[in-house]
Parts: C-alpha cells; sequence; structure tokens
C-alpha cells in the first residue's frame, strides 16, 4: 500500500470528513428537532392532523433516501425550489431523518406514566408545563439509547450526498480513487474515519445517558 499519497490527499480528506460532520450534526439537530415536533402534533393535535402527518412518516421511511434526495435536488427546481448541493444535503437529512426520530419520541412519550400526567393536571399545572417539566424529561431517559443509534445510522447516510456533489468525505475518497486507483487506500481511509466518529458519537450517548439518569435520581 502507498501511504504517500495520503499526503497529497490528506487535506482533502480531512476537510471532506469536516463537511461530513457538519452534515450529519446539522441534519441530526435539524431531525430531531422536526421529530420532536411531528411526536407532539400526534399526541395534541386534531385527528385530521394524525392522518396527514402518518401519511408524511409512512411516506418517508417507506422510500429510499437516495430516491427522495435525488426528487428533492433535481425535482425541487420545477416547483421553485432551487438548491445548492449542501443546502439540498441538509434538507433531506432532516426529512429523511424526522419520522425516525418522530417515532422515537412517540415510543418514550408511551412510556411516561400517566399517572404522573394525571397527577400535574390535578394540581393545576399547564399542558405547556407539563411537557416542559414531566413529559419531556421522562421521555428522553427512554428514547436517549434509540436517539443515540440513529443518529450512528444518520452518519453512514452522509455518503449518498457524495451523489449530487456535496463535497463530504465520500467525495473526496472518490476522487483519490479516480485519479489514483488506490482503491484499498482509499476505503480503508474512509472506514477509519466513520470508525473514529461512530466511537466518539457512542461515548457521548453514553456519558450524556448517564448524566440525565444521575439527574432525574437526584430530582426524586
Amino acid at each position: 500500500m502507498e501511504w504517500s499519497i495520503l499526503q497529497q490527499y490528506g487535506p482533502g480528506l480531512l476537510a471532506g470528513f469536516g463537511n461530513t460532520v457538519l452534515c450529519w450534526l446539522l441534519g441530526t439537530i435539524f431531525g430531531m428537532a422536526l421529530g420532536l415536533v411531528i411526536a407532539l402534533l400526534q399526541r395534541y393535535g386534531s385527528r385530521w392532523m394524525g392522518w396527514i402527518i402518518q401519511v408524511y412518516i409512512e411516506i418517508i421511511r417507506g422510500t429510499p433516501f437516495l430516491v427522495q434526495l435525488f426528487v428533492l435536488y433535481y425535482g425541487g427546481p420545477l416547483v421553485g425550489l432551487r438548491l445548492d448541493a449542501l443546502p439540498a444535503g441538509l434538507l433531506g437529512l432532516t426529512i429523511y431523518g424526522s419520522p425516525y426520530f418522530a417515532e422515537i419520541f412517540r415510543s418514550g412519550f408511551r412510556a411516561v406514566s400517566k399517572g404522573q400526567i394525571e397527577a400535574a393536571r390535578a394540581i393545576g399545572m399547564t399542558e405547556a408545563s407539563i411537557v416542559r417539566r414531566i413529559l419531556l424529561p421522562l421521555a428522553l431517559v427512554s428514547s436517549l439509547p434509540a436517539l443515540v443509534n440513529f443518529s450512528i445510522i444518520l452518519t453512514k447516510e452522509t455518503v449518498i450526498l457524495s451523489i449530487i456533489t456535496v463535497p463530504e468525505l465520500m467525495y473526496q475518497v472518490q476522487r483519490m480513487s479516480t485519479e489514483t486507483f488506490r482503491y484499498l487506500e482509499a476505503n480503508l481511509v474512509l472506514a477509519l474515519f466513520f470508525w473514529a466518529l461512530v466511537e466518539a458519537i457512542s461515548n457521548v450517548g453514553r456519558r450524556l445517558e448517564a448524566h440525565v439518569t444521575k439527574h432525574l435520581i437526584e430530582r426524586t
């Protein structure tokens, strides 16, 4: 293996990895936020809104991310939505992740004891206060492992963004492979970068889960 080529392509690979982390981070944050809104609308919205949301969830979960990305990036201009590659990739990750995050939050909400909700209403707490002080904290504890797990899955979906020329890590690895014909080194670097990212996310997730659990125990 000719590792000397890594010196030549190293800056590009690091820049691509930085874009991968950026796309994953923003896609996860926005997808999680949209998923939370969807889960709350399912819980507190009207019946017809619930039907619309369920159709949205089934469509997004039932179609490949690659197809969604193509429709967004290449079909968007047909309806006046013209986005550069990076914003289109971020929007695509947000839309793709939101139904999965919504289902995770919905399961977390259902895990909260009805007795605690009823007790809060009995002492006069508003629904907004119940959501903020009871529903969300308790649902987060049970949902955190699933949230971290799906966040890890999203890291691997970022490689698809190279299809629409987002200059993330996969895009840089493909360029390196095409120009040098050294596919082994290129893909080994790709695997190592993603392994490091996944390990970092897993470690942060474990620490966050331990911190949240400890905080709730101290409060009780």
